[in-house]
């Protein structure tokens, strides 16, 4: 399975270089956003299961909706999935994996307010260029609710059998960051980056509050120090929670940026048990916005169990 595992660890209006949102910044201060980890995977990644999860979840309060990723399941890989015991991905090389932004396009046609999030999008698999349009557009048809989500990567065979190097791939993510920015925020735009390179090009229609956020995702110390750096969110997918929140804060402070802005995300299994608020409090000492859990909870009766989801969880969490 692509990205982390559960417990989850990948959205915020972006805020880079600038002064936070203070509407956004003041609903993030009494909410717990809750929303679903693995969403397009099993039974809710064909239409008819997108259907009912859009459906259902929606009704149930449930926040958003986060995708994983593959291209493609090389048979046989050596490289170690650091998100389960034994080092392999919870899945068959038969797995359906749909496309995140085309399976979310699908969820936006359903919906009206749950937000698309990518969890994650390994993004130096990608054309910079060509992955701007592309999410630019869903967050424009979609009203503004896209949520990036990305990372760096784990499977080097799969970079292999798409033809990108896997050395540096943390530099490359890097410079994408800034060539998606550009293109988003402004016509006429040039970059002159050591991977992605343009001059006085502009990329139509731009999201619709002017740029995306971009969650980073991932449970190393890297992974933290660049959602401080250039991230307007955080996604840890495993690791010391308060530690790593802390790296990103620092990190922030470190560039100038308001550590408060950047919005962490990450697995909701105190939600779970018996005391979902007193879990959510949990959450929210150690500075957590927004706890997802997996969508294949619900999957042999979407209506019921998500409903109960929404009256035992999600509505006595809501103003913490």
């Amino acid at each position: 399975m692509p990205g982390p595992a559960w417990p989850l660890g990948p959205g915020a209006r972006p805020r880079s270089g600038r002064a936070a949102d203070p509407g956004r910044t003041q609903e993030r201060q009494h909410l717990m956003k809750i929303g679903l980890a693995f969403a397009n995977t099993m039974s809710f990644a064909t239409a008819a299961g997108i259907g009912l999860l859009a459906e259902h979840g929606e009704a149930a309060g449930i926040e958003s909706a986060w995708t994983v990723e593959h291209v493609v399941f090389p048979d046989g890989y050596e490289s170690e999935y650091p998100y389960a015991e034994g080092g392999r991905m919870p899945a068959r090389a038969d797995t359906p994996m749909p496309d995140p932004l085309i399976w979310l396009s699908f969820l936006a046609a359903r919906t009206s307010t749950m937000r698309l999030g990518t969890g994650i999008l390994i993004l130096p698999q990608r054309n910079p260029v060509v992955l701007a349009k592309e999410v630019a557009t869903l967050d424009a048809l979609s009203g503004g609710r896209v949520e990036l989500g990305i990372g760096v990567g784990w499977l080097q065979e799969e970079f292999d059998a798409l033809g990108i190097p896997w050395d540096r791939r943390g530099a490359r993510t890097d410079d994408y960051v800034s060539a998606m920015r550009a293109l988003w925020q402004a016509d006429s735009v040039s970059h002159d980056g050591e991977f992605a390179s343009f001059t006085n090009v502009s990329s139509n229609p731009k999201p619709a509050n002017g740029t995306v956020p971009i969650v980073i995702g991932g449970h190393s110390q890297a992974a933290a120090r660049r959602a401080g750096r250039l991230g307007d969110g955080f996604f840890p997918g495993k690791g010391d929670l308060s530690e790593l929140i802390d790296i990103v804060r620092q990190t922030a402070a470190d560039h100038g940026r308001d550590p408060a802005a950047i919005e962490v995300t990450t697995g909701g299994e105190q939600l779970l048990g018996d005391d979902p608020v007193g879990g959510a409090h949990e959450l929210r000492a150690l500075g957590v916005d927004r706890a997802v859990v997996p969508a294949f909870l619900f999957m042999n009766d979407p209506a019921a169990a998500m409903a109960e989801f929404g009256e035992r969880v999600v509505a006595p969490t809501a103003d913490i």
